[in-house]
């Protein structure tokens, strides 16, 4: 396996555990934690299990690219490592949504109900919510649009870290020459 490619999987497995393992951990809390504050720490959960792609990045940089890294190879790392940990959470949530949590829809559905009514929606806006989650549960039954559902929740996030250690990581040789030039000599 070429070093690269070693990188790549061990820092994508990692913030892919860590993606699977937060999202399980939160399962038996799901009726206490609640929809709203559900998806800021569903989101929060997400931005950390993301975490390893710097470190994958500066990993590939060190230990493979000689120290010396372009933006766009330090971005392809990034994203590898984001895939494969977005490939991840949507393997675990389709665990959770179809063995774990099988009414999540039907939850889903009287939380946004619920809402509507407390804030003062007339019935046909109501209407059309349930409507809307009908169609949103047809869309959540089926596994593979479930699945291209999923990945666009953490695959965003992930692309954005990658963008930005990639850009905080790049190191071109003339830096590095530079850098060592600019130290004290004894």
């Amino acid at each position: 396996m070429k070093p690269s490619t070693k990188t790549v999987l061990t820092f994508g497995v990692i913030s892919g555990c860590l993606s699977s393992l937060m999202m399980l951990l939160t399962v038996p809390f799901l009726d206490r934690i609640g929809f709203d504050y559900g998806e800021y720490l569903g989101y929060t959960a997400i931005v950390a299990s993301f975490l390893p792609i710097y470190f994958g990045i500066r990993a590939y940089r060190d230990n493979v690219a000689g120290g010396t890294l372009t933006f766009g190879r330090g971005f392809l790392v990034g994203l590898m490592i984001a895939v494969i940990s977005s490939l991840f959470y949507v393997a675990t949530w389709e665990v959770v949504y179809f063995k774990l949590v099988p009414d999540f829809a039907a939850k889903y559905t009287a939380h946004a109900v619920d809402h509507m009514k407390r804030t003062g929606a007339t019935q046909e806006k109501i209407d059309e919510t349930m409507r809307q989650m009908q169609m949103l549960k047809q869309y959540l039954d089926n596994p593979l649009t479930n699945a291209a559902m999923t990945l666009v929740e953490p695959l965003p996030i992930g692309v954005l870290i990658a963008l930005i250690s990639a850009g905080v990581l790049r190191r071109s040789r003339d830096r590095i020459s530079a850098a060592a030039t600019d130290l004290p000599s004894r």
